[in-house]
């Protein structure tokens, strides 16, 4: 017996995940999707555990396993196999490690390899393609130990009522122990992904499901959903419903990846809202007898699973090919033609089941022909693309290469600048101290060869206020030269009013200043209208001080817009001719108002 909507939530779910990676300036929040569908497979899961207890007075793990098996791992197949061929209309950045990649999802361990590589789907360079498996991964963990744990407490239960009772139990601690797992582990981790990816942590959701299936079923009404449905009528039953996607909305449109809220609460409150919408909709079903679910709707929510695989290595593809809204757009057909093909025929047909459009697909000549070549086909395509994709793409490369030339160069420097005599008389050195992130570490070769003497400091994913703490460091330890650099304003950027102020305040006497504005070209990025406002308020600053000036990397980068093409739109160079001129550019751009310091005066006061 089908449910009718509860389609409304797996939509729900579905819809939100795709705006936040599509438009994610607009819905910050999409991500608590992901939450929704946990939520809702907690209860779904454990409902059908427990009425299969009632009915049958035990539980077949074995068909519980193999019916999860048969639903999950078909289309991450297909998936892998489907992706695979339009990776060669992106360059082998993109497929760098591809085989660890393909392995930890087809053993549902992705996010212990995010976790492990530092995976995030907000501040990779070059994405993974397949990250968004971090979540099933994580279902799938939930569904192997909490169907082993019901069996076993099945086997000990005398009623359905007792087995009822051990699960509620058992549930309710578990989402404790999740639950206090990411509220703590959030103040102490330094990047808020290894809570987002682990199964302890964002597990608890699963177990707010649970909780909810001993406490009104699926199929099995218990006596508190008749209650509820006595009690409340159709209007208000619509009410609780708007009540849950209301909250959902708030947190979507309001709370961002990087909010410790979301840590603390957030993840919660979604899940909260997810239960308000399920009770809503199985009340609904009651309370609409007559009315039929319209197949669109379980049509989007038979296939949201599938959609949800294919959507994320499509979206990461054709974003590197046209812009944002042609690629949401092709995108999202293709993740649907893929999830008909993989729900109503692949499945069916591994499961022994049937459907009409598997029926007509096995009435086309040759059929078991055209899928077992196309099958091979794809699977040698799969073997090739792994065998040839480099363990470490050439932008990881190249930042490591220039750490590394970076940091022996250093080691030079900072022996020049202790042993060289007082420059004047606030007791500073000569010389060019440039701190900066990981675009200033790709134009590492271009700064040491139009800035030959300067100490140059890049490091991946640096922000401004990290920046600020190294200068205070330096030059308490008497290695701050007199002119400074700050290549930052990218990561982090939204408390970029502080950042600056605190930037100038900070700078010792005696130094002068570069401020270099930051570049984000990528207008699908929640953080680029902050960078824009952090380059305007870093040009508003320079008038107001003489002894800063701007490297206004942020407009030569509007004006060498061909430096940009093929790449995330913060680091420059697809291929090399077009990396040498954009790291020509990055340095000419920091020389000439360093240049422009000479008739400046250091800071006084």
């Amino acid at each position: 017996m089908r449910i009718k909507w509860f389609s409304l939530i797996r939509i729900t779910g579905l819809l939100l995940v795709l705006l936040y990676h599509f438009f994610q300036t607009i819905f910050p929040g999409g991500f608590f999707g992901v939450d929704v569908f946990f939520t809702f497979s907690g209860f779904l899961i454990t409902s059908l555990l427990l009425e299969e207890y009632g009915q049958k007075g035990q539980i077949d793990l074995l068909g519980f396993f193999r019916r999860r098996f048969y639903r999950i791992f078909p289309p991450v197949v297909l998936m892998i196999l489907v992706v695979m061929p339009f990776t060669f209309l992106v360059r082998q950045d993109y497929v760098a490690g591809i085989g660890s990649q393909i392995a930890g999802v087809l053993g549902f361990m992705t996010n212990f390899y995010e976790m492990l590589t530092g995976g995030s789907y907000e501040s990779q360079f070059i994405p993974h393609l397949f990250v968004h498996n971090w979540s099933l991964a994580v279902e799938v963990h939930y569904y192997i130990l909490w169907g082993l744990a019901v069996w076993l407490m099945s086997k000990q239960s005398k009623t359905g009522g007792q087995l009822r009772g051990m699960v509620f139990l058992l549930s309710s601690t578990t989402f404790v122990v999740s639950f206090l797992s990411m509220f703590i582990g959030s103040f102490i981790v330094s990047s808020y992904s290894t809570v987002y990816f682990s199964s302890l942590t964002h597990v608890y959701p699963f177990f707010l499901g649970s909780i909810l299936a001993t406490l009104i079923g699926v199929r099995q009404t218990t006596p508190l959903l008749k209650r509820l449905n006595q009690t409340l009528d159709l209007k208000q039953t619509l009410l609780v419903f708007s009540a849950g996607l209301g909250v959902l909305l708030l947190l979507t449109f309001f709370v961002k990846f990087n909010y410790l809220f979301a840590y603390l609460l957030g993840f919660l409150l979604a899940s909260l809202a997810a239960l308000l919408m399920i009770v809503a909709a199985r009340l609904l079903h009651e309370k609409t007898p007559t009315i039929e679910e319209p197949k669109v709707i379980s049509f989007l929510a038979d296939t949201s699973y599938a959609v949800y695989l294919f959507h994320w290595p499509f979206y990461i593809i054709f974003t590197q090919l046209m812009g944002n809204l042609p690629a949401a757009i092709l995108t999202t057909v293709l993740s649907y033609l893929f999830a008909t093909l993989s729900f109503y025929v692949i499945e069916p047909l591994i499961a022994g089941k049937t459907t009409g459009l598997l029926q007509k697909a096995k009435e086309i000549p040759h059929i078991k022909t055209i899928f077992a070549s196309s099958s091979g086909i794809l699977t040698l395509i799969t073997l090739i693309v792994m065998i040839i994709a480099p363990q470490v793409g050439a932008f990881e490369t190249d930042l490591t290469v220039n750490g590394l030339k970076q940091a022996q160069t250093n080691l030079t420097r900072t022996k020049t600048v202790a042993d060289q005599t007082e420059a004047s008389r606030y007791n500073i050195a000569d010389g060019v101290s440039i701190i900066g992130d990981s675009v200033t570490l790709r134009a590492t070769p271009g700064l040491q060869e139009v800035l030959p003497d300067a100490q140059t400091d890049g490091q991946v994913s640096r922000n401004t206020k990290q920046a600020n703490a190294i200068m205070l460091n330096n030059s308490q330890n008497k290695a701050l030269p007199k002119i400074v650099v700050i290549a930052t304003g990218v990561n982090n950027p939204e408390d970029y009013k502080a950042d600056i102020d605190s930037l100038v305040t900070n700078l010792p006497k005696g130094h002068q200043l570069v401020l270099v504005t930051p570049y984000e070209g990528d207008t699908s990025q929640e953080t680029q209208p902050y960078v824009e406002q952090y380059a305007s308020y870093a040009r508003e600053v320079a008038q107001k001080y003489p002894y800063i000036v701007i490297a206004d990397w942020n407009q030569v980068s509007k004006d060498h817009p061909d430096i940009w093409k093929g790449t995330d739109q913060v680091h420059f160079g697809n291929d090399n001719t077009k990396l040498e001129a954009g790291v020509k550019l990055y340095a000419e751009t920091i020389a000439s108002a360093i240049k422009a310091l000479a008739d400046k005066p250091v800071k006084t006061k």
